[in-house]
């Protein structure tokens, strides 16, 4: 009799918001690049100390907001993933909230998940591409892993691993440099979240 064992393998993933934004929180942005606040610098320092002292590799959201922190994070180099960009408002960004269509915003606003902004992409939309990136990860020889990214795509992380219904999503408050940590296993059914800081 053949005995065949099988070995699963987990990957530690610390995925960390970008730094707070310098933009009325009238404005509509997803994919809009927005300035940082002037605390960047001292923020970094708060950042750092929450982190490891070495990762296998680096990915970054491709927006400025997500390069400025993982690059002054100084873990070497920076692989950009267009999966990693936050939502697409279409043409919703960088406007008012108040100046989108009412009947266009009430009904993205009953179905988020499944309705897009003019021209922009649905919930459902956002998180496929993301789960696609995880599934890519999931696939690489990594043993730590540092992700800068967007509060909608750490929406979607969470919503992925821990297999919850994406309408879910936007009750988890995600703060402005929020890390959270993720075991992301060669098994899926062995993915979990390891910690929220």
């Amino acid at each position: 009799m053949h005995l065949h064992i099988v070995l699963f393998r987990a990957m530690e993933v610390h995925l960390i918001r970008h730094t707070p934004v310098n933009i009325s929180k009238k404005i509509c942005y997803g994919r809009l690049d927005v300035p940082l606040l002037d605390s960047f610098n001292d923020d970094i320092w708060k950042i750092k100390n929450q982190l490891l002292n070495k990762y296998d590799i680096v990915y970054s959201s491709p927006a400025k907001r997500c390069i400025a922190l993982a690059e002054s994070l100084k873990f070497g180099e920076i692989i950009k993933d267009k999966r990693l960009l936050e939502i697409d408002f279409g043409d919703w960004e960088g406007i008012e909230w108040d100046e989108i269509d009412k009947n266009l915003l009430n009904h993205w606003m009953e179905d988020f998940v499944n309705v897009a902004p003019t021209n922009g992409e649905s919930f459902n939309e956002m998180y496929l591409r993301v789960s696609n990136f995880i599934e890519t990860l999931r696939n690489k020889d990594f043993n730590e892993v540092l992700i800068v990214s967007h509060s909608g795509v750490i929406r979607c992380f969470l919503a992925y691993l821990l297999k919850f219904p994406l309408d879910n999503s936007f009750k988890i408050p995600i703060g402005f440099h929020e890390q959270y940590i993720f075991k992301i296993d060669s098994d899926p059914l062995l993915d979990s979240i390891v910690k929220m800081k």
